[in-house]
């Protein structure tokens, strides 16, 4: 199926990976990139060293065209766009709006910039500064998200600019593909769905308790850090959510020490990229420290398998998934719906 997407970024199927932080990792990249889709690096929790090798280890298992997904806010986002730059890599996303700056060196080296973005205003800033695509998250969508649907969210930028949208939040099939083709998006972006298939890292420990949600055990909590946060609901988020401020404190403290002998980063860089996350949100510095939990929570689950005293971010799409196929089978499965699908319409054009 061909869609401005996938002529955008020479990927055969209109499916992108998201890049979650722990789960992102080459294996599951490149298994993604080899399916047909375009799979997506998670860096925010590498060292620039670990970024580097982790982008030429994908290299080294496929052929096909991947991304690599940053913070815009970080201190040292500049230092990474240049690996990116000089490793070749296809693609450029966002979990934040870049700056202009940013996105003028990317484009300069040929490299496709797309930003994750979760309001009509954002897509709007981001294509005026010149950004290839954008993938549009609704609030069905896993980690920090916002308020708005997808359904709603989606029509909205799609009419708002003139570059390729990519729909995320609550797709996990071929039927949830057609629909966003129908509101005008150039193809689906799915996180949850492609952490539940057996080519990801997470402990299949882990992978059960996703497997045993419900669509009510999915919910949005700001104790974590201060943030609208969709993540499963365990035994954890509710001590957080009935922690008092003093003891949340005092975990956000030993957390992010741990984070930063973990990342390498300095105080003096992880209170500078806590600056740019307060700038223009409405948090308080406990807010922002209590931000630094969320690595090391996200850590001990999806990589220690602690679940008990660790997060799992989540999409509400994981109380409909019930299995767990590889990449390919996904990919191909999820294609083969959707063009049945199609093909049941008088006409079609998928852009």
């Amino acid at each position: 199926m061909e869609t401005a997407l996938t002529r955008l970024v020479g990927v055969r199927h209109p499916v992108v990976q998201t890049g979650m932080g722990w789960v992102a990792g080459p294996r599951l990249v490149s298994a993604a990139a080899n399916a047909g889709a375009l799979g997506i690096l998670a860096s925010a929790t590498m060292t620039p060293d670990q970024l580097r090798a982790g982008i030429r280890e994908v290299r080294s298992r496929t052929t096909a065209p991947f991304g690599v997904n940053l913070r815009a806010d970080a201190g040292d986002a500049a230092d990474r766009v240049r690996i990116m730059i000089d490793e070749g890599v296809r693609v450029a996303s966002f979990a934040l709006a870049p700056s202009r700056e940013l996105i003028d060196a990317l484009k300069e080296a040929g490299t496709v910039v797309m930003p994750s973005v979760g309001a009509r205003r954002h897509a709007e800033k981001v294509a005026a500064w010149g950004a290839d695509a954008v993938i549009v998250q609704g609030g069905e969508g896993g980690g920090h998200t916002g308020e708005v649907a997808t359904t709603v969210l989606l029509p909205q930028v799609v009419d708002a600019v003139d570059i390729p949208v990519v729909a995320a939040g609550g797709f996990f099939d071929g039927r949830g593909l057609v629909a966003a083709l129908a509101y005008g998006a150039a193809g689906v972006a799915m996180g949850t769905r492609f952490l539940l298939t057996s080519d990801s890292p997470v402990p299949d420990a882990v992978k059960a308790r996703y497997l045993a949600a419900t669509v009510r055990d999915v919910t949005v909590t700001r104790a974590v850090d201060g943030l609208p946060h969709r993540m499963l609901r365990t035994e954890l988020v509710d001590e957080l959510e009935r922690s008092g401020r003093a003891a949340a404190l005092l975990r956000a403290v030993r957390r992010a020490a741990g984070f930063r002998k973990l990342s390498g980063l300095t105080w003096r860089r992880m209170i500078a990229d806590g600056r740019a996350l307060r700038h223009g949100k409405d948090l308080t510095w406990s807010q922002v420290l209590l931000a630094a939990n969320t690595p090391m929570l996200l850590k001990a689950s999806m990589v220690d398998g602690r679940t008990d005293v660790g997060i799992m971010a989540s999409g509400q799409v994981a109380g409909v998934i019930d299995d767990l196929p590889s990449c390919a089978e996904l990919v191909t499965g999820v294609m083969a719906q959707a063009e049945a699908i199609l093909g049941k319409l008088p006409a079609r054009d998928c852009g």
